[in-house]
């Protein structure tokens, strides 16, 4: 499967990869309803193709995302009501992206703020290159947090450092955010979307579906009793044990110590 659209690339490869990067570069892939809209159509193809085992998330031009586009609010007849729609399509985005069992990994450069800081928190592996920045932005505007920033960023780099972001509008920087573990591996600028490439291609050849399921399962736990995710952890290590992934893997296990 392969889409072009005017703000979304999205594709799928026979390797198991999909991609889909963010392509209104002259507005720093900020969103607005439009871009809003394709994301949420480009997640929807994604979670169509059942042989996805990994998402990289990108975005053309200088910066990754800026957030949600502010001239686009500012400009807007009834504001309240344009910020409710905008937050609502990006919301539905992103539940169905972390519903999905797949491993996304984003590619960072430049800005990631506001909306852009949420996409960055959905994503399981963040690579980022010494340009990168990451801001809440919120505040900045006078708006409180929307895309899961106010409940996944603390989850991430802990309360306090979360406040310096929300409140104090703390800016960090790309070798700060690996220190607070906001991103996952620090390159060059120019060697961020190779080293998300290589890393996807790594991640497409793990167990499958057992690496998606347990990419869903860390995921889900926040939002249930300990009692109700263990019974989720009973039903999928019965499902994902009828794979032919782990079938073949424990027999080899079981040959080897008969053979032992």
């Amino acid at each position: 499967m392969t889409a072009a659209m005017d703000l979304i690339r999205c594709s799928f490869g026979a390797n198991g990869i999909a991609r889909i990067h963010l392509n209104r570069p002259d507005a720093s892939n900020a969103l607005d309803p439009e871009l809003a809209s394709a994301l949420e159509s480009a997640v929807d193809a994604i979670a169509a193709e059942p042989d996805a085992r990994v998402l990289v998330l990108s975005g053309d031009g200088k910066n990754f995302c800026a957030g949600g586009d502010v001239k686009r609010m500012a400009a807007a007849p009834d504001t309240p009501a344009f910020l409710a729609d905008l937050a609502g399509t990006v919301h539905r985005a992103l539940v169905k992206l972390d519903s999905l069992p797949i491993t996304v990994v984003a590619a960072v450069r430049g800005s990631a703020a506001g909306a852009g800081l949420g996409l960055v928190l959905a994503a399981d592996f963040v690579v980022a290159g010494p340009s990168s920045k990451f801001a809440a932005a919120y505040s900045a505007v006078g708006l409180s947090p929307d895309c899961g920033v106010s409940t996944l960023l603390p989850r991430v780099v802990g309360l306090r450092r979360a406040m310096q972001m929300l409140l104090a509008a703390h800016v960090v920087s790309g070798a700060e955010a690996l220190d607070w573990g906001l991103i996952s591996d620090l390159v060059d600028d120019d060697d961020v979307e190779s080293r998300a490439n290589e890393l996807a291609e790594v991640l497409a050849q793990s167990a499958f579906p057992a690496g998606g399921q347990t990419r869903r399962l860390v995921r889900a736990s926040f939002g249930r009793s300990y009692a109700e995710h263990l019974e989720d952890e009973a039903r999928t290590i019965a499902a994902v044990a009828s794979s032919d992934s782990a079938r073949s893997r424990l027999q080899a296990i079981n040959y080897r110590a008969e053979s032992g």
